[in-house]
């Protein structure tokens, strides 16, 4: 592609190496990117409250879609723009299908406030293993689901994510958007037609950029929606193996500062 317009990333396995870390090498290509002046997006599953540590190791201070396109987020105002969450009526019907089509699992709820650091934003069951034990609020399953929230987690130690996707899919067909970020028996679910393709079109729209203008990064089933929308999706090494088959580009892996060999392209 020519000269890229607006350059998106994921976080997880993408932008930041398997030490969580974004490398000093990546982040001097991303000070280039935004020094030219050109926009640049992180579109995470995070939700905003783990965002400013990542914008800040970049110098990024622009959009930021979390939470998979459920929301919007300003990271140098530190301000959620917008939020399109799950009501509580359809939490619990969501709760309960899951968990039914799921025997054995257990379900955790992403909110947000007005702010990344507004309110205990991360409720889950006592069943709930969290890959963070301390990070999260524990509370009953009608307290968990008896609030407004961007995304519905559902957890099962003994099945793969994709196990799990296919388990929701076959009972709530496309009524929900399905995805996840890691295949360790962990999928996200979110209000219909919520992608991160989404949160990013009406950043792109905010900015007066066309898809086709747009470079996509990714490695993992959630940022599909996202690499098929842009003018150029590019897969890590590492990544999925259904994103690789959607990307038009393979770049090194995360820990090979993947995003920051293809950008240094053009900048």
């Amino acid at each position: 592609m020519e000269k890229p317009a607006l350059v998106a990333s994921d976080v997880d396995g993408t932008i930041l190496g398997t030490n969580e870390q974004v490398s000093e090498y990546t982040a001097q290509v991303v000070g280039r990117v935004l020094a030219d002046g050109t926009p640049f997006v992180l579109v995470s599953g995070r939700p905003p409250r783990w965002v400013p540590r990542i914008a800040n190791a970049l110098g990024a201070t622009g959009y930021a879609v979390c939470a998979n396109g459920a929301v919007l987020y300003d990271v140098g105002e530190d301000r959620v723009i917008w939020q399109r969450g799950i009501s509580p009526v359809r939490l619990h019907d969501l709760g309960n299908a899951l968990t039914t089509a799921i025997p054995g699992s257990a379900v955790a709820a992403e909110r947000v406030g007005e702010r990344a650091a507004d309110i205990e934003s991360f409720v889950a069951e006592e069943e709930y293993l969290h890959a963070w034990p301390d990070a999260h609020d524990v509370a009953p399953r009608a307290e968990v689901l008896g609030h407004t929230a961007v995304k519905l987690l559902v957890r099962h130690q003994g099945m793969t994510s994709g196990e799990m996707a296919a388990a929701a899919t076959a009972v709530l067909g496309d009524e929900f958007a399905i995805t996840y970020s890691t295949n360790a028996g962990l999928i996200e679910v979110s209000e219909r037609d919520v992608t991160k393709a989404t949160g990013l079109a009406d950043v792109a729209a905010r900015l007066g950029v066309a898809a086709d203008d747009v470079i996509a990064f990714g490695d993992m089933p959630n940022d599909i929606p996202m690499l098929r929308w842009v003018g150029h999706g590019v897969a890590m090494a590492n990544a999925h193996h259904e994103l690789l088959e959607v990307a038009d580009e393979v770049t090194g892996t995360n820990d090979q500062d993947g995003v920051a060999q293809v950008l240094e392209r053009w900048f």
